[in-house]
């Protein structure tokens, strides 16, 4: 009873907030400046992960690259450098928890203290639980939420020292709105979210203001990875569209970022809607994709 009175007593604040909020949507955010700043991105051999390196690039940002493929990071890294960005390349398994430690080790021995983490590296199956291998569910979970584990645990320290940072996860809708036969990716990215929410809450815990965070939540990118994707939500994004919307959320420090914001309005009703209503409304969005089912109904 106690809290519900606690409760009652926050209206006010809350129909301030609302209106405060409904204020700054009018008003243009402050775009914070990231020239000189040491920026690691994993996965930066391919799409968001390139392209957004590509971004920094422009604003003059120190640019420190990881992805497993040398080749692609080869051409992300010639591409940076013609911008005119100083970049350092490191062939790392994002999969392998030393090979991050290691790799982290050599960044802040030789370049210096990471003041904006870009923990973008993914991996990704098609497929139902039973055609899902062993090792590839593992290395979902290895590669798309252990990693942030040990890269945060790596350069955060600094940054909360110095009171200076920004802490950027690579997540999906996915991490909200749960697909059939993507499971261990859905499963993986809903740990990546609550990644970024804890790690948020324990900062403003800890009364580190300088450190922010932002998680990135797309819809079906346009990145080659699931084949054939469609939804009736609106079109495959396209990765520009996407490291756009990622990169004015970094630079005006942006907690969540759904793309389309449609998403956001989506977890809310999943939340609050009738189970039966839900299921009619997962139909209506009519997610679809090539997958491999394992799974085959006997005969009856």
């Amino acid at each position: 009873m106690k809290f519900l009175l606690d409760l009652l007593l926050l209206l006010p604040l809350l129909i301030v907030c609302c209106l405060e909020s409904f204020v700054k949507l009018f008003i243009p955010k402050r775009r914070k400046s990231v020239a000189g700043e040491i920026v690691l991105i994993t996965g930066a051999g391919h799409g968001i992960g390139r392209l957004t390196a590509y971004e920094f690039a422009k604003l003059k940002s120190k640019l420190v690259l990881w992805d497993i493929n040398k080749h692609g990071l080869e051409e992300t890294a010639a591409k940076c450098k013609g911008l005119g960005a100083k970049v350092y390349t490191f062939v790392v398994d994002c999969s392998n928890r030393e090979d991050i430690y290691s790799s982290a080790k050599k960044v802040k021995a030789e370049i210096g203290d990471v003041s904006i983490l870009v923990n973008n590296a993914g991996v990704v199956y098609t497929s139902d639980l039973f055609a899902t291998q062993d090792a590839q569910i593992e290395k979902t979970f290895e590669v798309n939420v252990l990693a942030h584990f040990w890269t945060t645990k790596a350069f955060l320290p600094a940054m909360m020292k110095n009171n200076h940072g920004h802490v950027v996860t690579v997540a999906s809708a996915a991490g909200h709105i749960s697909v059939p036969f993507l499971l261990a990716y859905c499963s993986s990215k809903f740990s990546a979210v609550g990644f970024h929410k804890a790690l948020t809450d324990e900062l403003a815990a800890l009364q580190i203001t300088g450190v922010k965070t932002t998680c990135l939540c797309p819809n079906f990118v346009n990145t080659g990875f699931i084949k054939n994707p469609s939804t009736s939500l609106g079109p495959t994004l396209e990765p520009e569209e996407v490291v756009n919307r990622l990169m004015n959320g970094i630079l005006t420090e942006q907690k969540m970022i759904f793309i389309p914001s449609s998403i956001a309005f989506l977890t809310i009703l999943e939340r609050i809607l009738p189970e039966r209503f839900l299921a009619v409304l997962k139909r209506k969005i009519n997610i679809k994709f090539d997958a491999v089912i394992g799974y085959k109904m006997k005969a009856q």
